[in-house]
């Protein structure tokens, strides 16, 4: 084969494959991009913001010893109902009973000193009386230091009758102290409610928890017929909570059942909130959520998962929130500005300074319209239309993959919707 015939078949083949390359691009131009289309249509929506937190009572009190004894005899087990001025357990008052006995003793000893005091005063004052009815009547017959000396003993007699008179004051006291120490050998119930915490035995030893009130702590009692639970909220979604706002609660310990609640209390200081992908701090807020039917087996401390109703709207337009998405008026934005599910939903505004938030509309063409779109609130599925779209309109809700790389003028066709299954009506 000569050199130009050679040539001559290699710039057919080259010419063959240009061809097969022009007319595959020119296909896969006109070739339809696969998306989920849905009619803009009214729903109700229901806003909310979800947080987890531990069932707790609203009150509760721990109970410790103010002394250190030993346990001699306990009457309550873990689980009990008690009523308010119940006998619970009993510390060895041994100690403290001789020690009441020694400070009546020592009150005993005071108040003799006192009597043994008002006699000397009565005495002393006497005797001063005496002579000095004598001197005025006969100056002779007693000297003129005699008179001060039974002066001087008078008020020596007058002091020490102050002081035996604090003696007393003091040995009372000490009674009234050993007693009250005593009293504290005896713990009662300070509240009606159940025993949902008991830590000690009979036989051991209570310490006194000045110093580490945990490690002294014998029970807890706990009013379990008002129950709450303190969960932890975003900044970003406490300022949509308000007081009585109604709440739906989900016990992890009674799955197939929810419960009702409300708002009764907002923190207005910060609680340290967790450490975020990129080592900046969460900042949250406790907020406390009363439980209005709690059943009967509910303990502290079941996990439980509050959803705060913030808002809702009856019949309004809505848009599947993976619809929403962020182009530029301008030109199409190249980065990823598609709207995930499950992200943070925000109202309609102004991300940059020509950004702006919309909709891909399909025409009748089969060709797609972005479309800015003003929002309002966010269900669970869709946001709220305040304005751009009307009812009836043709738009693109899927899949996310699709929107991110949708432009004006691309021609879609519409995928297959898989049916719903009966009751996935979540808005």
């Amino acid at each position: 084969m000569s050199k130009g015939m050679k040539y001559g078949i290699f710039a057919v083949a080259v010419a063959a494959i240009g061809g097969v390359v022009f007319v595959t691009a020119r296909q896969n131009s006109n070739k339809a991009t696969e998306v989920r289309v849905e009619a803009v249509a009214k729903r109700d929506l229901v806003a909310s913001v979800t947080a987890s937190g531990q069932v707790r009572p609203h009150t509760k009190v721990d109970l410790s010893s103010d002394i250190t004894g030993k346990i001699v005899k306990l009457s309550v087990r873990e689980g009990d109902w008690v009523k308010k001025g119940q006998f619970l357990l009993q510390i060895d008052p041994q100690v403290f009973e001789a020690a009441v006995q020694r400070a009546e003793a020592m009150a005993s000893n005071a108040k003799a000193g006192l009597a043994q005091a008002q006699a000397s005063l009565i005495q002393s004052q006497n005797n001063y009386r005496r002579s000095l009815e004598i001197r005025k009547s006969n100056p002779n017959l007693v000297a003129e230091d005699q008179i001060e000396q039974l002066k001087t003993a008078s008020e020596v007699a007058a002091a020490q009758l102050d002081a035996a008179k604090h003696n007393v004051e003091q040995a009372e006291a000490s009674v009234k102290d050993s007693k009250l120490q005593l009293g504290k050998s005896t713990i009662y119930a300070p509240m009606t409610g159940r025993i949902t915490r008991l830590v000690v035995e009979n036989g051991e030893t209570a310490i006194q928890g000045t110093f580490n009130k945990d490690a002294a702590t014998l029970l807890t009692i706990s009013d379990m017929s008002v129950l709450e639970t303190k969960v932890k909220v975003d900044e970003t979604d406490v300022s949509r909570i308000h007081l009585g706002d109604s709440t739906v609660v989900q016990l992890d310990a009674f799955p197939d059942t929810t419960f009702v609640g409300k708002v009764v209390e907002i923190s207005n200081s910060s609680v340290k909130g967790t450490t975020t992908a990129t080592g900046d701090q969460a900042i949250d807020y406790e907020v406390t959520v009363r439980l209005l039917n709690p059943p009967k087996d509910t303990k502290p401390d079941f996990s439980a998962t509050a959803k705060i109703i913030t808002s809702s709207v009856t019949q309004k337009l809505s848009i599947p929130i993976i619809a929403l998405t962020v182009r530029e008026n301008e030109a199409l934005a190249s980065a990823d500005t598609a709207q995930r599910p499950g992200a943070k939903q925000t109202t309609s505004k102004q991300v940059g300074k020509k950004d702006v938030e919309g909709v891909f509309v399909v025409g009748t063409d089969n060709k797609v319209t972005f479309r800015p779109v003003k929002v309002g609130i966010a269900g669970e599925k869709h946001f709220e239309v305040l304005s751009g779209l009307k009812e009836g309109d043709r738009i693109v809700a899927g899949t996310y993959q699709a929107i991110r790389e949708l432009k004006d003028g691309t021609l879609v066709r519409e995928a297959k919707v898989p049916e719903k299954k009966p009751g996935s009506t979540k808005s």
